[in-house]
């Protein structure tokens, strides 16, 4: 339909163009990462305050108890803050608005394969973030048995769960069919739709980065939605796929078989979240290099090793779930193994920025810091891969340190990369520079202070999920430290507003973008703003690699489009 025929429903609700849907996914993901970041706050309050008022929101969100956290809303603070940053912050980021967004510009396509499955894929996902918001409102309150709710704490048979529980898993099927589509989409978009000349060793790495996201999704998402509805049903309708022991009154139910099938999607979900971002930090670090991504076909094959071995290390988390010896040792060797190729990644990435010419912008400051806070979760997680540490570590505030340098600091530094990479294309405005460098640098100093100390008390004995630390004799010298990090994560959640500030003042009434404010070569920084439906006036033929910098056949500037034949 062309676009100036095209309703105000049509053009900005229920919208197939891949644009639209990813400024939508977008906003969505904003949305629920301050959320989130909200709950992240209630959290270290309550872990270095005790039981004392939540100052300024407290008694808005907690009436009935004066502001104050009880170990009932503890709990589901913690469940909701895990539940909602994975899978409805910077899911709709990375694998919604961005992919959305990058996928069919930066291959020359006219837009997704099938445009209303695209379109289903965002409302389907909005709808699931509606009915998580209502399970807040259930009788009981949300769900609180922890973000990966293992029986039987999330059965009727380990206390009484309620709606929220129930809700929290029709929401995450819902969330995970929203995913699928997508996955189906962008798989199909890679394989059909590249532009001439557009071979897979010319693909930029952020669509190989999606692409290969894509794949993980579509083969195991599936398995986490059946253990789900498995799940639903022990709550809805009393069946006992997950009931064992004197609580059964049927055989077969077994609560461990939840752990497999969560961990078999748990793991490669791990990297279902941050390929995307490694692929965008690849490309990013090249064009502020002003370089080409040193070893690309390296990259490609190890994100491809990767992508094969994330299926098949889910068993290291279950190390002290009574796992035999053996199978325990072969997902440890396999899981030392995956360091290998994730390594290699690592040294690309310093290989493309030693002795380039390094353009300190927003997106650059971001992307490197991608590469410091991956290089200390990666570290950090080999002793967690190991037997014998991770036995002692497992339950220990050093795990939540390390999948949040792992997982959330990676994700949420390459997100940020991200938005303000691509918002000059996106909004065609441009976000003020001076506060995006001051955003990041609070925002870095603050993260690395909260992460690396949740290391350091987690190694001298603290538990995770303890509602109240200094209870324990030998965790009270370490409550000085927690609110230490409570007053970093405090002032990181802050910073926050800064981008926020910088975000909207931007949309509102920003500087007009050039149409490549960053001199890159890949397809999306060819056309202007705004782009029409449909993206190209004419099909582009694709005639070198995305990472053309600083080649000496270029004549009058140090970088060629993609578009560009330079002999």
């Amino acid at each position: 339909m062309p676009e100036h025929r095209q309703s105000f429903i049509t053009k900005y609700i229920f919208s197939t163009d891949h644009k639209r849907i990813a400024q939508q996914y977008l906003f969505f993901g904003i949305f629920f990462l301050l959320w989130g970041g909200l709950q992240a706050m209630l959290l270290r309050w309550q872990i270095a305050y005790p039981e004392t008022e939540v100052p300024i929101v407290g008694k808005l969100l907690f009436p009935e108890n004066n502001g104050i956290l009880t170990p009932d809303t503890y709990n589901q603070v913690l469940t909701m803050h895990g539940t909602v940053m994975i899978f409805w912050a910077v899911t709709p980021l990375l694998t919604g608005a961005f992919a959305n967004f990058v996928v069919p510009l930066q291959i020359g396509a006219a837009d997704m394969a099938f445009p209303v499955l695209n379109m289903i894929s965002f409302w389907t996902f909005f709808f699931s973030g509606v009915v998580l918001l209502l399970s807040h409102y259930g009788p009981g309150g949300s769900a609180a048995a922890g973000w990966t709710s293992y029986p039987p704490l999330s059965t009727p048979v380990g206390g009484i769960p309620g709606w929220g529980q129930a809700l929290w898993c029709l929401s995450l099927v819902l969330m995970g069919t929203a995913v699928i589509m997508g996955a189906i989409n962008y798989i199909t978009t890679v394989i059909r739709l590249r532009a001439p000349g557009m071979t897979y060793m010319r693909m930029p790495l952020t669509v190989w980065g999606i692409w290969l996201s894509s794949i993980l999704n579509a083969i195991f998402v599936p398995i986490i939605a059946a253990g789900l509805i498995f799940l639903l049903l022990d709550n809805v309708l009393g069946t006992q796929f997950f009931v064992a022991g004197g609580k059964a009154t049927v055989k077969g139910g077994d609560p461990l078989l939840y752990q497999h099938v969560f961990w078999l999607f748990g793991h490669p979900e791990v990297y279902i979240l941050i390929l995307p971002v490694w692929g965008l930090v690849s490309d990013l670090l090249s064009t502020f290099s002003r370089k080409p991504a040193f070893g690309y076909r390296v990259t490609v094959l190890c994100m491809g090793v990767i992508t094969v071995l994330s299926a098949l290390v889910w068993g290291h988390h279950m190390y002290v779930a009574g796992m035999s010896p053996l199978l325990g040792k072969s997902f440890m060797f396999l899981t030392l193994l995956i360091s290998l190729p994730t390594s290699i990644f690592f040294l690309n990435w310093l290989g493309t920025m030693w002795k380039g010419s390094l353009r300190f912008d927003a997106p650059m400051l971001f992307a490197m810091s991608v590469v410091f806070v991956f290089g200390l979760g990666g570290l950090t997680g080999l002793y967690m891969g190991v037997i014998t540490s991770d036995m002692y570590l497992h339950d220990s505030m050093f795990l939540v340190g390390h999948f949040h340098y792992t997982l959330a600091a990676s994700v949420l530094m390459g997100s940020f990369a991200g938005m303000y990479y691509w918002f000059p294309k996106m909004f065609g405005r441009q976000m003020d520079p001076f506060w995006g460098k001051a955003h990041f640098w609070i925002t870095f100093l603050a993260l690395n202070y909260v992460f690396f100390n949740m290391l350091g008390v987690g190694y001298a004995g603290q538990h995770r999920r303890l509602f109240d630390p200094g209870a324990y004799d030998f965790i009270k010298p370490l409550m000085p430290m927690n609110r230490q990090i409570s007053t970093a994560a405090f002032i990181l959640g802050a910073a926050q507003g800064i981008f926020i500030l910088n975000f909207v003042i931007a949309l509102l009434r920003g500087p007009k973008a050039a149409r490549n404010p960053w001199e890159s070569a890949t397809l999306e920084w060819t056309v202007d703003y705004p782009i029409p439906h449909g993206n190209f006036a004419a099909q582009p033929v694709v005639k070198c690699g995305p990472h053309e910098y600083s080649n000496p056949k270029i004549k009058g500037k140090d970088w060629a489009s993609q578009t560009e034949d330079i002999g």
